[in-house]
């Protein structure tokens, strides 16, 4: 090599600096006035100050001298970390030395790209793990980025990442710390120069691998590190362990080269242009505690691997080169010993928009793509897990041979269970080199290890922890067990952790399947493998931290988990534990059908039970479950896609549920983050809109379709509907003709498409298959256009009987329109509710054209509507119509005065098919009283049930009610709650109640202003009436006083009472003896409604003891 002539130097060191930026050159002249390279002082800073570039590199030359001043230019280029203006001019002086190189030096240049073409080969093609002879795929059309991190965290992060799920978990991953790529690994860090060893930690199955392969063939493509290192070189450390010969550095560098002549010596030359990459740390069997003195530092000598990676590790060999070192974090503390000022990067595995990315990438098809994610991102269990590749590639394996095979990805789908079986078999059958026996006891240790975490709610343990359990983080630990140090005051302490806690709720569930054997753990370690605790602790209402570890359960008792636990563990499975959970689901079944459908934790109980039964996938256990609801009825529940696959799938196998409804339910977000504005929507943002969307799910129709599912009646109160759900609907009514009622109450016809959302369910409706007899519409937002829909369907469904549009806007323009569809011939509708629907005496000729000629109506609701006298006349000329079939009328809060009773008197007299009238809220007035009373009386009438509550009635017009009593034959139920009776007018009434042509059954005085007073003429009446059947006294002052005058009447053997309701009497303890006592005589009475009184708890609780001992058949209600 020649000397470099001044002229040449300064021509370099000149040209680098005007390449400059002017705020990079800034920095430069900032870093030479502090700089002392190699001892030799520095350029004072006032010379520097305003030195232009011609400046600088004179005073460069001068104070450092031209055989170093290039040298000093690299230096300080690297540390303000301009890299690529460092190696530039580092290559400039290399050509400036040997401007003619010899051959060799050719050859050393050549090889470069020789290397660099074989490593591309070697690495640009990777193989599934199951794939056949000549399948592989391409690296680069398959990596996705992963994060990576390089700070440590704490304590609390480490606890709140492995606890949290779905959207939660994504964002805290996002938040953990400022992510890097892997160009930039080999950064400057802010205080520290630039890292020669990077320690890159993950779990198993985090993407360790995949990602230094993608080093690798970047490298040779020049895509990152370009001019940095002349040679990547990959080492395995699981290919090394196999080794039992002598090797040296120049070996495995001559094991990455495509043949034997390497320019060894020429590579060795240049050491800070060398990265070793070394994969799987954690894998070496090696102790690396060989003492320093035992190290080597020739390159070309041949010493054991152990002492050959010691001594790469330990900087005695190559101290210049770089390392890139990647392991799973139990290892970290032995590699922390071997290392020489290691920088430290973690990979977190796929951010949220990562693992969209793998899934376009896998499939390469978008719509499958979005198929698929969309599936995956609704179960929120699965999608969290997915931040783990290799879970993301057993989840994109499985649904792509679903949908090659044409199936639907709801109904066939693996289940949350099956794929962590798949991912737990997938590290052992790869990842785990044990035998067969230290296999099972180390995974019953771990799972005993689980267990006694979920049950102490203990997600990172201590080393003791796992000495308890006879753990010493072999290899089948390190496979599951993260390992983190934490900084604890002046020390550090190290924590074990399961990658998430979803895997340590599923070994924990593992560990009641397993077959009990005799385990190797400490005495101060119970265990117990009796499931019958865990399965009563889940039932307490705040231990539904168990919740997951339920499902687990339940998916490995599924007969194909319990094969796979024994083909792929060699572990037996208990039957007893799953007999026991079995008997468990029947008793539970049974007791939640049973329960209210407003109580929000039995909701979400039963449903979890449903998704116990999802998991569990077979067909005989969830079928035998389901039998013990005929109805389920949820409310205020907040459903996701998953969610209506389960109900879905447990529809399917329902033979007895005859009724499902889910009121004021939503469909949940998704667990993905909103596009921001400037970002396109994507197949995959469309197909996730319209699934929102649309709250009755394709796949819940699906189940209701299915010939098991015998569901009648349905119904979707309050549930905010839109177009496809009407679509869902619609397909659903021309299929199911076992349906018979559909309840859609509080579903908005205004908004967008809702009017064609209208259309469809009338299609629906006039379907030849459907059979639907009940259509409730309240509160719909249907107006007057709507009802020509409507009117069309009356006058087309022959099978409809009801409907119900009550709290509607149709006015009478729209019930003009319905009466066309009433009026038809074919219309065998025979209810009709249209209260509190905005009309007036308008649309009552309409309404009293259709009594005199539908034949088939029986009930009209006609409630909160102003009518007034005329509306009222109208209609009575069509209740008087021979052909008038109507048998039950309501018009309560009517504005119904005493004008108006004339007229309804006069239908009483005449109509013979008018069995129920409702007059609440209406004033009539003792005059109005008066001319209705006539007409009960006379013997024509053929009324059964007359409601006046709401003070319609007066003490002094209860001669009138009195006179009706002694005379109506058919009079069996009388509402007068909420009138102005009084004792008086109780008086009145008690007198003609004991005449015996009285055969009254029902009798509702509730806030009628009843005192004890008047309970003596309630106990003669009790003594002496044999055909009352229920007396309703709610809201009465009675007190104490009262209900035992009661008592006397209840006594009486001559009582026929059934139904006695005291609610809200002001009664206290001192008349439950009286009660009591009555109680034991009274043979009739089948239920008491005590709520809402003055009572003590210990007593009412005795009370009820002692009454449930002496009259069984009694209901009491308290």
């Amino acid at each position: 090599m020649m000397a470099i002539t001044s002229s040449k130097i300064n021509d370099l060191l000149l040209c680098a600096l005007d390449e400059l930026s002017q705020e990079n050159f800034k920095r430069f002249k900032d870093k030479l006035s502090f700089i002392d390279f190699d001892g030799g002082g520095n350029i004072p800073q006032g010379p520097l100050e305003n030195a232009d570039r011609i400046d600088t590199k004179n005073l460069l030359v001068k104070f450092y001298g031209e055989d170093t001043v290039l040298d000093v230019a690299i230096e300080v280029f690297t540390q303000i970390n301009l890299r690529d203006s460092a190696v530039k001019l580092k290559e400039e002086k290399r050509k400036a030395l040997d401007p003619n190189p010899k051959s060799f030096g050719i050859a050393a240049n050549d090889y470069r790209m020789i290397y660099s073409q074989h490593i591309q080969e070697e690495y640009q093609f990777i193989e599934d793990r199951n794939a056949r002879l000549g399948e592989c795929v391409s690296l680069n059309r398959r990596y996705t980025q992963l994060l990576i991190v390089k700070e440590h965290r704490h304590w609390e992060a480490k606890q709140h990442e492995i606890m949290a799920t779905g959207k939660r978990h994504a964002e805290i991953l996002a938040k953990t710390a400022t992510p890097t790529k892997i160009e930039s690994l080999f950064d400057i860090d802010k205080h520290r120069p630039t890292p020669r060893t990077i320690v890159l930690q993950g779990a198993a199955g985090i993407g360790e691998t995949m990602t230094v392969r993608k080093i690798m063939l970047d490298w040779a493509s020049e895509k990152i590190y370009p001019g940095r290192f002349d040679y990547v070189f990959y080492i395995s450390c699981r290919e090394m362990n196999l080794s039992t010969k002598q090797i040296s550095v120049a070996d495995l560098i001559l094991n990455n080269c495509p043949n034997k002549n390497a320019p060894i010596k020429d590579i060795l030359m240049d050491p800070e242009k060398l990265l070793f990459i070394i994969d799987g740390f954690d894998e070496f069997k090696f102790s690396f505690d060989q003492q320093i003195t035992n190290l080597y530092t020739d390159p070309c000598e041949k010493q054991p691997v152990e002492i050959i990676l010691g001594s790469l590790f330990r900087k005695k060999v190559l101290p210049k080169s770089f390392l890139l070192i990647t392991t799973r974090p139990t290892a970290l503390e032995k590699l922390q010993n071997c290392l020489k000022f290691p920088h430290y990067a973690e990979i977190l595995g796929f951010s949220e928009e990562d693992r969209e990315e793998y899934f376009h990438k896998f499939f390469e098809d978008k719509k499958q793509a979005a198929k698929a994610f969309g599936f995956v991102i609704e179960n929120e269990i699965l999608f969290t897990m997915c931040f783990v590749p290799i879970v993301c590639w057993i989840i994109c394996t499985v649904i792509k041979q679903q949908i090659e095979k044409g199936e639907d990805l709801t109904q066939t789908s693996k289940t949350t269970t099956a794929v962590y079986m798949l991912f737990l078999s997938n590290l052992l059958r790869d990842h785990s080199c044990m035998s067969k026996h230290s296999r099972q006891t180390n995974l019953r240790k771990l799972c005993s290890l689980a267990r006694e975490g979920v049950w102490r709610k203990i997600i990172l343990f201590e080393e003791d922890d796992l000495k308890k359990h006879g753990l010493d983080v072999s290899n089948i630990q390190s496979l599951f067990l993260n390992k983190s140090i934490f900084q604890k005051d002046i020390d550090c302490e190290h924590a074990y952790s399961f990658i998430h806690l979803s895997f340590q709720e599923f070994f924990a569930a593992l560990f009641y399947v397993l077959e009990e054997e005799e385990e190797t753990v400490e005495e101060s370690v119970i265990v117990t493998k009796d499931v019958s605790k865990l399965l009563q602790s889940y039932e307490e209402p705040k231990n539904d931290y168990l919740m997951l570890t339920m499902r687990f359960l339940f998916g490995l008792l599924n007969m194909d988990r319990m094969k796979e636990i024994e083909k792929f563990l060699g572990c037996k499975t208990s039957l007893e534990t799953k007999n026991k959970v079995l008997n468990w689901v029947e008793e539970v079944g049974i007791a939640l059908a049973s329960l209210s459908s407003k109580d929000r934790n039995e909701n979400k109980f039963k449903f979890e039970l449903f998704h116990f039964l999802f998991e569990i996938q077979e067909e005989e256990i969830v079928t035998h479950a389901m039998d013990c609801f005929p109805r389920i009825h949820l409310e205020r529940t907040c459903f996701s896609k998953m969610q209506f696959t389960v109900l879905s799938f447990c529809l399917k196998n329902c033979r007895r549920m005859q009724s499902l409804f889910l009121s004021f339910c939503s469909s949940q977000a998704s667990a993905r983050k909103p596009k921001s504005a400037n970002q396109p929507l994507t197949q995959l943002d469309e197909d996730e809109k319209a699934c929102q969307s649309n709250l009755i799910k394709k796949e819940l129709v699906e189940g209701l379709k299915h010939p098991n599912c015998k569901v009648q009646k349905l119904g979707f109160p309050w549930f905010q509907l839109n177009y496809e759900d009407y679509k869902n609907l619609t397909s659903l009514l021309s299929a199911k003709q076992m349906l018979t009622e559909l309840d859609l109450r509080g579903n908005s016809f205004r908004s967008s498409m809702m009017n064609e959302g209208l259309s469809l369910l009338c299609e629906g409706l006039k379907h030849s298959n459907c059979m639907l007899q009940k259509l409730v519409l309240r509160n719909c937002c249907i107006n007057n256009s709507d009802c020509k829909q409507l009117a069309s369907v009356l006058s087309t469904n022959q099978n409809l009987k009801e409907l119900d549009l009550r709290g509607n806007n149709q006015g009478d323009a729209g019930v003009k329109l319905l009466c066309e569809g009433l009026k038809h011939p074919d219309c065998k509708l025979q209810k009709l509710v249209l209260s509190y629907c905005m009309l007036t005496a308008a649309c009552c000729q309409g309404l009293s054209c259709v009594l005199s000629t539908n034949q088939t109506l029986r009930e009209l609701d006609l409630e909160i509507n102003k009518l007034g006298y005329l509306g009222v006349q109208q209609l009575c000329e069509g209740l008087k119509h021979a052909t008038c079939k109507l048998e039950i009328l309501r018009l309560g809060h009517c504005g119904i005065i005493f004008y108006d009773c004339k007229y309804l008197a006069s239908v009483l007299s005449t109509n013979q098919t008018l069995k129920e009238l409702d007059l609440s809220g209406s004033k009539l007035g003792d005059l109005g009283v008066k001319q209705l009373c006539e007409g009960l009386k006379h013997p024509d009438c053929k009324l059964q049930k007359l409601m006046l509550g709401d003070y319609g009635i007066a003490a002094s017009g209860c001669k009138y009610f009195a006179s009706v009593l002694s005379t109506n034959q058919t009079l069996k139920e009388l509402d007068l709650r909420g009138s102005k009776l009084g004792d008086l007018g109780v008086k009145q009434l008690c007198e003609r109640l004991n005449n015996p042509n009285c055969k009254l059954q029902r009798l509702v005085l509730g806030d009628c202003g009843i005192t004890a007073s008047g309970c003596k003429y309630f106990a003669s009446v009790l003594s002496t009436n044999q055909t009352l059947k229920e007396l309703d006294l709610r809201g009465s002052k009675l007190g104490d006083l009262g209900v035992k005058q009661l008592c006397e009447g209840l006594k009486h053997p001559n009582c026929k009472l059934q139904r006695l309701v005291l609610r809200s009497c002001y009664f206290k303890d001192a008349c439950m003896r009286a009660l009591s006592l009555a109680l034991s005589i009274n043979h009739s009475l089948n239920e008491l409604d005590l709520q809402f009184n003055l009572l003590a708890f210990p007593f009412v609780t005795y009370l009820y003891k002692e009454l449930k001992c002496r009259r069984s058949n009694l209901k009491i209600i308290m």
